[in-house]
C-alpha cells in the first residue's frame, strides 16, 4: 500500500512521522520551495505562518493539555517545538526558522520518506494508495478544483490574519517595561502602555484607518483571528477587555501607576531580536500599520521587519463528508487532517495530523479503528469535525467541547484540573492500544 501526503505543514509532517516510524514508505507532495502562497517564506517544512506560539503550556488549559495528550502519543511537531522553545512565560512559542529547519530534518533521516516538489491539481484515487489531504487554509487554486468533485463547488471559507514583527532594538523602552501578567511564570514580555489619551487617540486612528480590501470579509473572519481594527469597531473598550488589556501588569519603576492600556510584544526567536505584537492580527495597509502603530508610545520608532497581512482560510463542511477518523466517507482512501477540516490552531492541527496517520495506518494492515475518547481533548476534537450540530465552523481545543464531569464542581480551577486528569488518563488507555 502507498501513502500520499498533500501538504508539509503542521497536520502533514505529524501524519508523515506517524506513518514513518510505523515503518510506512510516505510520498509527501509539497508546492514550496517552487511556489508559495502570499503567507509563506521558508522553502522548509511546518513553517508556522501567523504567530510562532502554540499558546499555554499549563496542563490545566485546553492548549495545554492537548500538547499534553499529544506528547504522551509521540507527536513529531511538538516533540520539536519542545527543542526550540523561546521564553514565552506559560505559553510554549518556537524559534520558527529552527523548528522548521528541525521537523524537516527529523523527516529526511527516513530512508522511506520522499518529497516531491510541485503544485498538485488532483488527488490520486487510486485503490492502492492511501492519502493524506493536508494542504491547509492557503490550499492552491489548482487542488481547490479537484476538490469541488469531492464536495461541490460551495466551500467554507473565513479569514485569517498574521501579526506584524519589529525589531527589538528599535523598540523605546523608556516607554515599555518587562513583565509577565500577574508575575505568572518568567518575565517574557515587553509591555507597551498607554494613557487614557494616547490610547483614544490610538483607537480613533485604528477604526478610521485604510484597509486592504476583501470580498465578504465582515461574513468570514473566524473571532479567534479578529483583526484588531474589526475588534476596535465593536467598541472603545472591546480591545482594552481583549489584546491591550492592562490588568495584572505592574511597572516596577512607578507601580502605583496603572495604564490604561498595554500592548504585548513576544518574542519571535530564541536570540530575542524579533518581537510580534501579540494580538494585533490585522488587515490595514502597510503604511497604515506604520503609522498607526507608531502612536504607541514605545513603537514611536519601530522598524517592523514583517507587516500583518490577510489570507482567505478554506475548510470543508467536515460533518457532512468526514468520520472521526478524518476519513473521507465516500471514498474510504482518503482522508484529510489539519485547518483544512476545520480544527482551527497550529497544535489542533498537529493533532488531526497524528489521528488520520493512525488511522489510515490501520486500515492499511486491516486493523480496526482506534476509537478516540471524547474525554480527551483529541478525541473531543474528532467529534467536532464528524458531528453535525448545524452550522459548521472552526474550532479551538476548548475545556468546552469536553463532556462534564460526573460531579458537579463549582471552582473552574479545580474543575479544569480534574478534566484535564481524566483527559490523560483516558490518553494512557489509547496509547496502550497503538
Amino acid at each position: 500500500m502507498k501513502f500520499n501526503i498533500y501538504g508539509g505543514g503542521l497536520a502533514g509532517c505529524e501524519a508523515a512521522y506517524q506513518l514513518l516510524k510505523r515503518g510506512m514508505s510516505v510520498t509527501m507532495y509539497e508546492m514550496k520551495p517552487h511556489n508559495k502562497s502570499p503567507a509563506h517564506t521558508l522553502d522548509t517544512l511546518c513553517e508556522l505562518v501567523c504567530s510562532n506560539s502554540l499558546k499555554s503550556d499549563d496542563v490545566n488549559t485546553s492548549s495545554g493539555l492537548l500538547k499534553a495528550e499529544l506528547r504522551k502519543l509521540d507527536s513529531l511537531v511538538i516533540r520539536c517545538a519542545d527543542n526550540n522553545a523561546v521564553p514565552a512565560g506559560n505559553a510554549l512559542a518556537v524559534d520558527r526558522e529552527k523548528f522548521s529547519q528541525a521537523v524537516t530534518e527529523s523527516l529526511l533521516q527516513f530512508d522511506n520518506f520522499r518529497i516531491v516538489t510541485k503544485t498538485v491539481d488532483k488527488i490520486e484515487r487510486d485503490v492502492n494508495t492511501v492519502s493524506i489531504v493536508a494542504t491547509g487554509p492557503l490550499t492552491d487554486e489548482a487542488l481547490i478544483g479537484d476538490f469541488s468533485k469531492l464536495f461541490g463547488d460551495k466551500f467554507l471559507y473565513f479569514f485569517d490574519a498574521v501579526a506584524p514583527i519589529v525589531t527589538a532594538e528599535s523598540i523605546d523602552f523608556d516607554s515599555a517595561f518587562v513583565a509577565s501578567r500577574y508575575d505568572k511564570g518568567t518575565s517574557d514580555y515587553i509591555n507597551c502602555p498607554m494613557d487614557k489619551q494616547c490610547f483614544e487617540n490610538f483607537w480613533q486612528q485604528l477604526v478610521t484607518a485604510d484597509t486592504v480590501e476583501i470580498k465578504d470579509f465582515e461574513n468570514n473572519v473566524f473571532e479567534g483571528c479578529m483583526p484588531i481594527e474589526v475588534m476596535a469597531k465593536r467598541g472603545m473598550d472591546t480591545i482594552r477587555f481583549g489584546p491591550l488589556k492592562p490588568v495584572g501588569l505592574r511597572d516596577l519603576r512607578c507601580p502605583d501607576v496603572r495604564p490604561y492600556a498595554v500592548l504585548q510584544l513576544r518574542k519571535e526567536n530564541k536570540e530575542g531580536t524579533l518581537y510580534n505584537l501579540v494580538g494585533f492580527q490585522t488587515h490595514l495597509k502597510f503604511g497604515e500599520q506604520k503609522r498607526v502603530f507608531s502612536l504607541i508610545p514605545a513603537l514611536r520608532n519601530a522598524e517592523f521587519v514583517r507587516y500583518g497581512v490577510m489570507h482567505r482560510n478554506t475548510y470543508i463542511n467536515a460533518p457532512k463528508f468526514l468520520d472521526s477518523c478524518f476519513r473521507l466517507k465516500s471514498q474510504p482512501n482518503i482522508f484529510f487532517a489539519g485547518q483544512l477540516t476545520g480544527v482551527e490552531g497550529y497544535v489542533e492541527s498537529v493533532a488531526s495530523g497524528l489521528v488520520a496517520a493512525i488511522s489510515a495506518f490501520r486500515q492499511a494492515q486491516g486493523e480496526s479503528d482506534i476509537v478516540w475518547d471524547e474525554n480527551t481533548m483529541i478525541g473531543a476534537l474528532c467529534k467536532h469535525v464528524s458531528t453535525d450540530y448545524g452550522q459548521y465552523s472552526p474550532m479551538n481545543a476548548n475545556f468546552g467541547i469536553l463532556p462534564p464531569l460526573e460531579q458537579k464542581v463549582k471552582d473552574k480551577a479545580l474543575k479544569k484540573s480534574l478534566l484535564s486528569e481524566r483527559a490523560l488518563l483516558a490518553t494512557d488507555q489509547i496509547c496502550s492500544k497503538i
